[in-house]
């Protein structure tokens, strides 16, 4: 209670108005700055986590079948019928999905055809809702179409849907005959009936087509590379997939959305606590100012010091005088830099004040999502970080042996 008092005086007393008073201000400040970047930035990581995630909703099923060895099945493979009745199961559907090559006008780029049934084209509605010109269409009666997002579109000079037929080349199966290069591949023009934006994840270079023209594409008659599965609403992915689990058998492998994204997410999480982790270094190297705030304070307070050993008041006492003073320069400053890295993350995610420089990106402002279990993490980093500074500059001012002489 004493040392809480007289600390309290040191600095927010009239009294204290010196220069003293004024480095334990700017120390603050140099804590609360730190704070503050931290909590934005993991605001921010947040932001362009929640993005990603919300753009794989659009394109990713709640579950995926794919085969245990090799990269295609047959369907038969799957008793289907058993899959529907699960409770939970919304609608399933079968795709084709490997690399082609698309060139419009001499234009080209590698491109992952997905061709879905059309059961699946209802499971990708979300997907569909995105469609910015056109519709989102892969087949009408004997005519298959694609579907591109804006990117790709781009990319191959699309303007306008009214002439927009894209050619797609891809490996012929069998023989390869080095003479005649394009009889190595299989050829097929189709209309783009479509275009979607945002992009899905990792979808900047995929096109939607039928399953049958897929197929066609890629000689695979009978065959398919995954079944989505979209869950009911309410239903527990994860419970969900154990029972397809258990029809599907060992020879197939069934991942949740989140397993499937679980890789990025991962790189995602790594970078947003590897930038903590600088933050923090930047903290430790701000918080050396509360030492030097500390140091000139114990040199300006030695008769202080010497009256108060000889009213009897033991070392300890004297030394957690001076470590509340560096409690309370870094409690002020953490608490001011938290209200600031708050404010400004509420600001962005109401106002959206900073933008993106980039006409093709998918928002127009930085995403930030405040996140309140982050608080506790940037509390724990400023009370690590005062702890060692405040400790280590106390007992290095007032050693052991008798400090009584002004």
């Amino acid at each position: 209670m004493f040392a809480r008092y007289v600390a309290r005086r040191y600095l927010f007393s009239s009294a204290s108005r010196s220069v003293i008073h004024l480095i334990s201000v700017l120390s603050a400040v140099a804590v609360a700055m730190p704070v503050a970047a931290m909590i934005v930035l993991l605001s921010v990581f947040n932001g362009f986590e929640g993005l990603v995630r919300s753009m794989g909703e659009t394109a990713d099923p709640d579950l995926t079948v794919t085969p245990a060895a090799g990269a295609t099945f047959r369907p038969c493979g799957l008793d289907t019928a058993a899959l529907a009745r699960i409770p939970g199961i919304e609608t399933l559907g079968f795709v084709l999905e490997q690399s082609a090559l698309a060139d419009r006008d001499g234009r080209q780029c590698v491109v992952t055809v997905r061709g879905i049934d059309d059961s699946c084209a209802a499971l990708l509605s979300p997907l569909a809702s995105t469609v910015c010109a056109g519709e989102f269409l892969t087949r009408r009666g004997d005519l298959d179409y694609l579907v591109a997002g804006r990117s790709l579109a781009r990319s191959l000079g699309v303007r306008t849907l009214a002439d927009a037929d894209i050619t797609l080349y891809a490996l012929r199966r069998g023989d390869f005959t080095p003479l005649l290069p394009l009889a190595n591949f299989r050829r097929r023009t189709l209309p783009l009936a479509g275009i979607y934006h945002p992009d899905d994840n990792g979808g900047e270079h995929r096109v939607y087509t039928s399953l049958r023209r897929a197929r066609e594409l890629f000689s695979y008659p009978d065959r398919v590379t995954a079944l989505y599965l979209r869950t009911a609403p309410g239903a527990d992915p994860d419970a969900v997939k154990r029972s397809v689990a258990r029809i599907a058998g060992p020879d197939f492998r069934v991942r949740t959305r989140a397993e499937l994204q679980a890789s990025f997410h991962a790189v995602m999480k790594a970078e947003k606590w590897g930038i903590f982790f600088i933050s923090l270094l930047v903290l430790f190297v701000a918080a050396f100012s509360i030492a030097g705030a500390l140091a000139m304070l114990i040199t300006d307070k030695r008769r202080d010091i010497a009256t108060l050993r000889a009213l009897g008041a033991p070392l300890p006492l004297v030394r957690s005088l001076f470590r509340t003073e560096g409690w309370l320069i870094a409690g002020t400053g953490a608490a001011c830099g938290a209200l600031l890295g708050i404010a400004l993350c509420l600001a962005q995610q109401r106002f959206g004040l900073i933008e993106i420089p980039a006409d093709t990106f998918l928002t127009k402002s930085y995403p930030v999502t405040l996140r309140w279990t982050d608080l506790p993490a940037v509390a724990g980093a400023v009370v690590l970080v005062t702890a060692c500074v405040t400790q280590c500059t106390v007992r290095s001012m007032l050693p052991n042996e008798n400090v009584t002489r002004p």
